[in-house]
């Protein structure tokens, strides 16, 4: 039984290797050999190889200034950290909040068979994304300190050691999220948010990684002192790797000990954990008089409230709606520094900079494409609103509504933050506002008749049409290479009539173009949407 919850588990984190969510079918056996060497090429050769390169730059450095339980310290620290926030999320829904938890629970299972199986699963994720970290930082120093039979021996313990570490901590965080989850009413904006500062932690840390890591390499000798001093338990775990039996053994018992007194702390919360439900707040009901809303109005708070509700959509669909005004604040604040270094730059390209900063927030508004996936993922129940006494146009002008109020009113925010600082006649600062909220408005009825006429509806997971549909793909190009061709004009020969005016005739040709597929949406658009 237990072999079998075991690949029941790996097969629910695999699954996307095997089944074609987009087509709701079963993939080849070439195509699921293709999928499978792409994850290995991406954890093997992109993952593993930039640690291998950090860890060979690093290695001989350490080994020179004769602290090589430093090296294995820092190294040992990346592939723990990696481990559990690579495994958390998984750890939440699979082992504490699973959706078969219940179905599971009411079969003759033994509660310990399913709780092993959860818990093995967690570890072989996690095990993963530390392997790639810490693997190749042992192959490294075996390389270039030598190989011994104790460095091999404690080498591979120490590999042991951080995968139940990393196991532990995935508990304790999962634990910490899923008790989070069952107090939390809008999950979706939570896992947004949340995904929001690991995003913006990464870059963070990726940018100043570079000066951290070349400030400890050259005070190598001065921190490992303060470090063998401060906390002399790291310094003895750093030992591991460099051979050193004593502290091998240590931490493995102890490592060992707590992976036991996790299995023990599971056994006796896990049945309450799994069967919460969080708690319900008793609502007495008061007579109120509700507002009607228009058709209209009610249909666009359909779309806003599948929007909210769905954290895939959001990340993957709007994320511009952040990153926009981020943008136009960050232009603010730094635009008066290097705004005229753009103009000494392109000196015999009059307002160069103007037309660059309309097309970076054009280029932005393709971070935001709800309208495109909107039609699919009514999915099977596209046929309520088809039988509703809706017209098929105001339902597609909804879908197109929604886009530009995401997209337009913070693009207006970042155009007013850019109009504060760049230098320009009235016309082209009037161009600075106009242009990208016509953009907007262009990119809404755009990808709203890329998603009637490329509709993905038998899908069974939201990812398909968010992500892997060709029509999201199609829009995010068109988009993109749009934007680069409105700045490469201009420097090739847009400039020679002034800003004004090129921008004035790229305002005449958009505008025409969408008022062209708003027409389009109205009738054929619409005849297809009821034809679906």
């Amino acid at each position: 039984m237990l072999k079998v919850l075991i690949k029941k588990q790996i097969g629910e984190v695999f699954k996307g290797y095997f089944y074609n969510a987009k087509k709701n079918q079963m993939r080849s056996k070439f195509a699921v050999a293709l999928w499978i060497l792409f994850f290995v090429a991406i954890m093997v050769g992109v993952l593993g190889g930039m640690f291998g390169y950090l860890a060979f730059n690093l290695c001989e450095s350490f080994l020179a200034a004769k602290v090589g339980w430093l090296y294995f310290m820092i190294m040992s620290s990346i592939a723990i950290v990696l481990g559990a926030f690579g495994s958390v999320f998984n750890t939440y829904s699979g082992l504490y909040l699973a959706k078969d938890n219940d179905l599971l629970l009411s079969m003759p299972i033994p509660v310990n068979s399913v709780i092993a199986s959860r818990l093995l699963n967690v570890y072989l994720l996690g095990t993963m994304y530390a392997a790639t970290a810490i693997i190749p930082a042992v192959i490294v120093y075996w390389y270039v300190a030598g190989i011994t039979v104790a460095r091999v021996i404690c080498g591979i313990l120490l590999f042991l050691i951080i995968s139940m570490i990393v196991l532990l901590l995935s508990c304790i965080l999962g634990w910490v999220v899923a008790k989070i989850s069952l107090k939390l009413k809008n999950k979706s904006m939570v896992t947004v948010l949340t995904s929001l500062a690991f995003i913006g932690g990464y870059y963070f840390l990726y940018f100043k990684a570079s000066d951290l890591i070349h400030n400890v390499v050259i005070n190598a000798v001065v921190y490992g002192e303060k470090i063998k001093g401060v906390a002399y338990g790291l310094y003895l775990f750093g030992r591991i790797g460099e051979g050193n039996i004593l502290a091998t053994l240590g931490f493995f018992t102890a490592a060992v000990a707590l992976t036991v007194l996790t299995w023990m702390v599971l056994a006796r919360s896990f049945l309450k954990i799994a069967t919460a439900t969080g708690k319900t707040a008793r609502v007495k009901y008061v007579a109120k008089s509700v507002k009607e809303k228009s058709i209209f109005g009610a249909l666009l708070a359909k779309e806003f409230g599948k929007f909210t509700s769905s954290a895939n959509y959001m990340l993957n669909c709007g994320l511009g709606v952040l990153v926009i005004p981020a943008c136009g604040v960050l232009l603010l604040v730094k635009g008066k520094a290097f705004l005229p270094v753009l103009d000494r730059i392109w000196s015999g390209y009059q307002d160069a900079a103007v037309v660059l900063i309309i097309t970076g927030l054009c280029t932005l508004t393709s971070m935001i494409i709800t309208a495109v996936p909107s039609v699919s993922l009514e999915g099977k129940s596209l046929w309520i609103l088809q039988s509703m006494p809706i017209e098929p146009k105001t339902v597609l002008r909804v879908k197109a509504t929604m886009q530009f109020l995401l997209s337009g009113l913070p693009m207006l925010f970042s155009c007013v933050c850019a109009l504060l600082v760049v230098k320009a006649d009235m016309s082209v600062k009037t161009l600075l506002i106009a242009m990208p909220l016509l953009y907007a408005a262009l990119a809404a009825v755009f990808n709203t008749m890329i998603g009637v006429k490329m509709p993905l509806l038998n899908w069974t997971n939201e990812l398909a049409p968010i992500k892997q549909s060709g029509a999201v793909l199609l829009s995010m190009i068109i988009g993109w290479g749009s934007s680069v061709a409105l700045f490469g004009l201009y420097m090739w020969q847009g400039y020679k009539i002034g800003a004004a005016a090129y921008l004035g005739i790229w305002m005449i040709v958009m505008a025409g173009v969408t008022i062209g597929i708003f027409r389009w949406l109205d009738t054929k658009g619409a005849k297809l949407f009821a034809s679906l």
